[in-house]
């Protein structure tokens, strides 16, 4: 029986303590919003009050609260209406507009993908134009156009500019790409349409770009701020990202369980996502 030679390689000590350093540089604000949550109001004072102006002397770290408490995330969960209704805003925009993605985005992306059409080269550029340019270049024109439409001040006036976003299209043609073509010429030769070829093929094969394009999606429409708060100005449609606008200094433990329960979900959908996330990005980077 012959023995297999593994071969161990060796971080160097150097890059060893870089890379803790930088995880410890990432780490400290997850770590300090989490226990920031149980803190009491007054030990937060201490810790962090100096730093906002609100306090006097120098700003202590701890890296434990002295007294965990949960009367923050209580105060939230249970007597802050205001909370609950944003959190749905945020779950309602953001799920509209990660189902109006796959439905838009994933045929138009198949049509650029596998269709041969006059035009189709230059309407793939101008889709990785529209993706590479900021939201403060489109924002004007959007918000006529929406204003014209009448959808200003409307939970649509966030979706729909979601829904037509570029950047989900052009991660799905790169899983789109990554299909074998003899599988479709054989599809082909067996009878099936161009719609029965996307949806019984594409779709499965393709799934590994699709979800990872709804998984940035997700994270995207959930964490917005630049577009609720140029296109929403009635509280009542705000999403949970214009929550901590609202919060003042004297709520630090109120802004801490509030951005705590935000990064939840995202946590949650980035957990799901993560392997399709990683399949994506691959599958583009091998077969691109």
């Amino acid at each position: 029986m012959k023995k297999t030679d593994i071969k161990r390689h060796h971080i160097p000590v150097s890059a060893l303590l870089l890379l803790i350093v930088v995880a410890l540089f990432v780490w400290w604000p997850l770590w300090f919003m989490i226990t920031g949550s149980i803190m009491s109001e007054d030990e937060l004072g201490l810790t962090v009050g100096p730093a906002l102006g609100v306090g006097e002397g120098y700003a202590i770290c701890h890296l434990l609260p002295s007294w965990p408490t949960a009367s923050h995330l209580l105060t939230l969960l249970l007597d802050t209406p205001q909370f609950f209704v944003m959190f749905w805003n945020s779950i309602q925009q953001s799920a509209a507009q990660v189902l109006g993605q796959f439905l838009v985005g994933a045929p138009a992306a198949w049509a650029i993908s596998r269709l041969k059409f006059r035009g189709r080269g230059f309407i793939r550029a101008l889709y990785v134009v529209l993706m590479l340019l900021p939201f403060q270049v489109t924002m004007v024109p959007s918000y006529l156009v929406l204003k014209d439409f009448g959808l200003l001040d409307t939970p649509w006036s966030v979706i729909l500019p979601g829904v037509f976003s570029t950047f989900p299209i052009f991660l799905m043609i790169r899983g789109f790409n990554s299909i074998p073509l003899e599988i479709l010429e054989s599809a082909a030769i067996d009878g099936a349409n161009h719609w029965q070829r996307f949806w019984k093929i594409g779709i499965p094969l393709g799934l590994p770009g699709i979800f990872s394009a709804l998984t940035l999606a997700f994270l995207d429409a959930w964490n917005a701020i630049e577009q609720p708060m140029t296109f929403l100005k009635s509280q009542q449609n705000w999403p949970l990202s214009l929550y901590l606008t609202e919060v003042n200094t004297e709520e630090l433990g109120l802004a801490m369980a509030a951005s705590l329960l935000m990064l939840l979900p995202s946590l949650l959908v980035f957990r799901f996502g993560q392997k399709y996330l990683e399949a994506g990005i691959g599958t583009g980077a091998v077969k691109g």
